[in-house]
């Protein structure tokens, strides 16, 4: 396969230095590249002389392949791998060109692709992976992608045109477990530790009914929506067996979770530096895909704990607080305020500079599953909570906001302190609050998100002295992206997607 000639990939090169230069435009040169060349995916992807793999879930994606890269880095694997999270086809053609070097050759070995569900099928046919790790279905989006059922369908088409691909799927899913049925050698991981086992399956689970017979599956535990042990009385199928699993978990609030690794190759305790167990999930999806493409248990503990949060994936920043009259916007990059401190300064100032930010920490919410996740997180930390939601409705957000109706608020009603509502949908965020038992006392709506950061940052809890308590803010999408740009033009978060 030939691929795109060297004049149309400086071309698509030119449109993504523009583009950045625009501020933004991650997919725009892929875009382009696919224009020029549409078989620029394939023509790319088939330099890598290690191939691909594909890594897609409603929720955990990013997280998960960005641990696999730390994991086959760390084992001297070179990667090309669409970091930033874009992932429909434009973002992977863009990671593609990025790494595309003259005479054929391409700077990387192996291919990690988190990949949008709908993408998964068009995508695979054209990188031909050698393996595909499908991690969860949850209801998101309805607007775009339509019922589990018909996301779950599209799976089994697309591993039915890639036999040879090893799968690894998530036990505890029954629509994706489901998937790998006819495929003897997938490779599955779960979780068992039933200390973790919810009441009862919440009220907006999904994927409730075995997929072979209609008939409604016995959940004997349920961990995290409708993830769990479960079998079918009618037909008798039930959870597959998981080669890769986690026990003894400990859950550390918003700050990281442990837990003692099961696999083929014996047993090992690992320490998370991030929270919730849905990065023991994320976690327990990368040890195992690791495992199928060859790397030791040795290297992918070591992977797994040097994995740090992605942004907005329970990533940390500390925030400036307005000072009295300070306008918004005017704030000035945290690395300027220090080089202006004189040296004989620097100590007495340190406890200043300290006292004038608060950490922000950033916890995406996008669907039922997943926000109730970050709730049941966030109500393992003590005392009361000052939340900063932002809610969007743009395309890449869903249309439909509703789902905030099916997100347990009601766990922390109690014990928020101050709760500030931005977005498109600010209001819809400050109703749901409000029937979740919020005082609506404590609810503040702001238009705009650069008023609503200074305002909820700027609101320290009486008595505070010093550092302020955190600030979380829990944000859609498309929210996490304009939180993240506001940042970086405040100087208080890098451009790069580390």
């Amino acid at each position: 396969m030939a691929g795109p000639s060297p004049i149309k990939l400086a071309l698509a090169r030119g449109v993504g230095a523009l583009a950045r230069a625009r501020g933004g435009g991650t997919s725009a040169p892929g875009r382009v590249l696919m224009w020029l060349a549409p078989d620029a995916i394939a023509a790319l992807g088939a330099r890598l002389p290690r191939g691909s793999v594909l890594v897609s879930a409603t929720n955990g994606k990013t997280t998960t392949a960005r641990m696999l890269a730390e994991i086959l880095e760390g084992d001297g694997v070179s990667l090309v791998h669409n970091r930033a999270g874009a992932n429909m086809a434009g973002g992977i053609a863009a990671t593609l060109l990025a790494a595309a070097r003259t005479g054929g050759t391409i700077a990387g070995e192996l291919g990690v692709f988190e990949v949008d569900e709908l993408w998964l099928g068009a995508l695979a046919d054209a990188l031909a992976p050698r393996a595909i790790l499908l991690g969860n279905l949850f209801r998101d989006q309805l607007d775009r992608y339509g019922e589990l059922e018909t996301i779950a369908a599209r799976w089994g088409q697309a591993l039915e045109q890639h036999a040879d691909a090893r799968l690894v799927l998530n036990a505890d899913d029954p629509l994706v477990a489901d998937l790998g049925r006819e495929h003897p050698a997938a490779m599955y991981f779960g979780v068992h530790d039933d200390s973790l086992a919810l009441p009862g399956m919440a009220h907006a689970a999904d994927a409730k009914h075995c997929r072979r017979c209609g008939a409604p599956y016995v959940f004997d535990a349920v961990y995290l929506g409708h993830l769990g042990r479960y079998h079918c009385e009618s037909c008798g199928q039930a959870r597959p067996a998981p080669a890769f699993s986690a026990s003894e978990v400990c859950l550390e609030g918003v700050r990281a979770a442990r837990f003692t690794l099961g696999t083929p190759a014996g047993e090992s305790e690992v320490q998370l530096a991030l929270p919730g167990l849905y990065n023991v999930y994320n976690a327990l999806a990368a040890a195992a895909l690791a495992s199928a493409l060859g790397v030791s248990l040795e290297r992918i503990l070591d992977g797994l704990q040097r994995t740090r949060a992605a942004f907005g994936r329970a990533e940390t920043v500390a925030v400036a607080v307005p000072e009295g009259t300070r306008a918004v916007g005017s704030h000035p990059p945290r690395r300027a305020r220090r080089r202006r401190l004189a040296a004989g300064e620097r100590q007495g100032a340190a406890r200043a500079v300290a006292a004038a930010e608060r950490e922000l920490r950033i916890l995406l919410v996008k669907n039922p599953a997943g926000a109730n996740e970050v709730l049941r997180t966030l109500a393992l930390e003590p005392g009361e909570h000052d939340l900063l939601g932002v809610l969007n409705d743009h395309i890449a957000d869903g249309r439909d906001v509703s789902w905030i109706w099916d997100a347990d608020f009601e766990l922390l009603a109690g014990r928020v302190r101050r709760a500030t509502c931005a977005g498109t949908r600010a209001a819809d965020l400050a109703t749901r609050l409000k029937y979740a038992g919020v005082d609506p006392a404590r609810i503040h709506v702001h238009e705009q998100l650069a008023d609503a950061l200074d305002a909820a940052s700027a609101d320290r809890p009486a008595g505070s002295n010093g550092a302020a308590p955190p600030l979380f803010a829990l944000p859609t999408y498309t929210a996490m992206l304009a939180l993240r740009e506001l940042l970086v033009a405040r100087g208080e978060a890098s451009r790069a997607w580390s």
